[in-house]
């Protein structure tokens, strides 16, 4: 079984990696979610080549974050994590309303409409 999700928000914290003496490494950000309503902070961690997928990426910035569902089980206690394993930088999606009209004379588009 394949959980794979997805969830779009504003990152609003990147921790630092973590490598641990078995050369394992890990590291977690948050992200508030963009439901206006109720948003949520969500924590994702990025385990070992991933952790430098955060590199480019800043406090404040819109993304899209895929992630898996990861469970286990340690002593007797049920852990679950989010793992991410690929983060997409949103643009600004009012781009085109905040831009003044210019002529189409000079524009080569492939927009139908």
């Amino acid at each position: 079984m394949k959980n794979e999700l997805k969830l779009d928000g504003k990152i609003k914290l990147i921790g630092e990696t973590v490598t641990f003496d078995s050369g394992f490494s890990k590291r977690e950000f948050v992200i508030t979610t963009n439901d206006e309503k109720y948003p949520q902070d969500v924590k994702f961690e990025l385990i070992k080549d991933n952790c430098d997928k955060l590199d480019d990426l800043n406090d404040g910035q819109s993304v899209e974050v895929f992630f898996n569902v990861r469970g286990n089980e340690y002593n007797g206690n049920h852990y679950v994590s989010l793992s991410a394993w690929r983060i997409d930088s949103l643009k600004a999606s009012n781009n085109a309303v905040s831009q003044p009209e210019s002529s189409n004379d000079d524009v080569d588009d492939d927009i139908p409409f």
